[in-house]
C-alpha cells in the first residue's frame, strides 16, 4: 500500500489553505485532539491531487465537549476558520470503531486510502464519486480498497464496483 504524500498537493492546493491545515492541526495537537486529514486534501495526498478550498479533519472525542443536560459543542481552542479557509471536522460514528482506528496514527497524518475511499462513498455525493474515481485511475490498491469495504461496509461494495468499472473505462 502507498502511503499518503502531502507532497503531491503542493502546486495543486492554494497555498493558503495549506498553511490552514498545517496551523490546525498544530492547534489540534496542542489542544491533546486526536486527528487525520482527510477529505480533498487527503484525495490528493492519496495519488489524486485536486483543489480544495477547505480543509476537513477526521477527530477524536476530545474535539467535543459535553455539557450538564448533554449538550454537545465543539472544544473552544479548536479553529472554525483560518485566515478566511474553513476547517471542518467530522468525528466517526458509534459503528465506525474500524474509521475511529485511523486516531490512531500520529497526529495530523492523512487518512488511508481505504478509509478514505469508505468515507466518500458513505457520503454520496457526485463529487465524492468522482474522487475515487479519480483515484482509482491514480493507482491506489482497488482489491485492498475493496477487501476493507467487504469487512466494514459492504454495503457500500456496489457502489464501488460501479465506480471503478466506470473508471476503467476513463483510463
Amino acid at each position: 500500500m502507498r502511503k499518503p504524500d502531502p507532497a503531491l498537493l503542493v502546486d495543486v492546493v492554494a497555498e493558503k489553505v495549506l498553511s490552514a491545515w498545517q496551523r490546525a492541526s498544530e492547534a489540534l495537537q496542542r489542544a491533546g485532539v486526536p486527528h487525520v486529514v482527510v477529505g480533498g486534501l487527503a484525495v490528493g495526498a492519496n495519488g489524486y491531487p485536486r483543489a480544495t478550498k477547505d480543509v476537513d479533519f477526521l477527530v477524536g472525542d476530545a474535539a467535543f465537549v459535553q455539557h450538564a443536560g448533554g449538550l454537545v459543542t465543539m472544544n473552544p481552542a479548536l479553529p472554525i476558520a483560518v485566515d478566511g479557509v474553513a476547517i471542518d471536522y467530522l468525528s466517526a460514528r458509534a459503528d465506525e470503531k474500524h474509521l475511529a482506528e485511523a486516531l490512531l496514527e500520529p497526529a495530523g497524518t492523512f487518512v488511508d486510502a481505504p478509509r478514505l475511499i469508505y468515507m466518500k462513498l458513505r457520503a454520496g455525493r457526485l463529487r465524492d464519486r468522482g474522487d475515487v474515481a479519480g483515484l482509482i485511475n491514480a493507482g491506489i490498491d482497488v482489491d485492498q480498497c475493496r477487501a476493507y469495504l467487504v469487512s466494514h461496509a459492504p454495503d457500500l461494495v456496489a457502489s464501488f464496483d460501479d465506480v471503478a468499472s466506470k473508471a476503467a473505462t476513463e483510463e
